[in-house]
């Protein structure tokens, strides 16, 4: 038994039993990784896999309660090799970062910059998503941390940790009429909307809010990021609803914002580890940094299972990110 076969296991079911695939994610041949899967089903002495032909096609039982086991293998072997980078070098390594767009743009920057100053020889590798990009990265080891709004904590392989709170701005051109009376879910249905799209930065608060007044709002056009909505809104295409963080009243001086808080609530952005992962010391010093409540004991707590994330996600607890406060906001 080897690790090449366990790889080749864990690759076949992640690439949906195409094996030309998990040649390429392997750089090896079809062949080859065909006879690493029969060596290890020889030697455990049970079929893994269903096959078609050559082809496979499904887990079999056996190989469905294999799966866990061999993927714990190789997350430790991954953390021993994490260990021994630990000590071998203290002050140099790469930390992977995954977030989405608004994240990226808006969240991370302050935290990125105390980082690289504190840790000048660590490389930075930010990559952008969706939040279930996020996860699938933080999944297959891509990235060491994960940051969303949503979906994080869906996955039972990943601990997804609260960071902090925010809210929902609507943002119109200067002089619009949503300026003039009190902001309601009636007078914004009443208009062509440009917001997230379903899945990325609380979208799903938005939705359940116009839902749960039977209101059916025009959602005109869907966005991955807050500054393309901010671009349509300036060319009088609709009225947008972004994150509180992304207006920036210094630079957005062709917007007005307007608080949405009441309207569709507190949402909450979680930062998210793999299960049973070994963390270098830089990357607790990241995460710190970014959220100043997840210490490095509180995250160690965790992920041995001492501290349940939940116990941690009372919104009122948390910090609050809200947009900067400029004319007409």
């Amino acid at each position: 038994m080897n690790f090449q076969q366990l790889r080749s296991v864990r690759e076949a079911v992640r690439c949906g039993f195409n094996l030309t695939e998990v040649a390429n994610t392997l750089h090896t041949s079809q062949p080859g990784v065909s006879r690493q899967i029969r060596e290890l089903e020889e030697e455990l002495g049970i079929e893994l896999f269903v096959r078609a032909g050559k082809r496979l096609t499904g887990l079999t039982d056996p190989g469905r309660h294999v799966l866990p086991i061999i993927e714990h293998i190789l997350l430790g072997s991954s953390n021993l090799r994490q260990a021994g980078a630990e000590f071998a070098s203290q002050q140099s390594g790469l930390l992977s970062i995954a977030a989405t767009h608004s994240q990226a743009r808006y969240a991370l920057p302050m935290a990125v910059q105390a980082f690289r100053a504190q840790f000048p020889d660590i490389k930075l590798h930010l990559h952008q998503g969706s939040p279930e990009q996020v996860a699938d990265m933080l999944l297959s080891g891509e990235a060491d941390v994960g940051i969303a709004t949503e979906a994080l904590g869906r996955y039972e392989e990943l601990i997804a940790l609260p960071c902090y709170r925010w809210t929902h701005s609507v943002i119109v051109p200067p002089g619009h009429a949503l300026l003039d009376e009190p902001l309601t879910l009636q007078r914004l249905a009443g208009y062509p909307l440009i917001t997230y799209d379903t899945g990325f930065t609380g979208r799903t608060r938005i939705d359940e809010a116009f839902q749960a007044q039977h209101l059916t709002p025009d959602i005109t056009l869907n966005a991955m990021d807050a500054d393309v909505i901010k671009t349509y809104v300036e060319l009088g295409m609709g009225v947008g609803i972004v994150a509180s963080i992304a207006f920036e009243a210094e630079r957005d001086l062709t917007l007005r914002a307007i608080d949405a808080g009441d309207l569709f609530g507190i949402n909450l952005t979680k930062l998210a580890v793999r299960r049973g992962s070994y963390l270098r010391g830089y990357v607790y010093a990241f995460v710190e940094s970014f959220a100043p409540m997840l210490t490095r004991s509180v995250v160690e707590q965790a992920l041995s299972g001492a501290q349940s994330p939940l116990a941690l996600a009372k919104p009122a607890a948390l910090p609050e990110r809200l947009a900067l406060e400029g004319p007409g906001h």
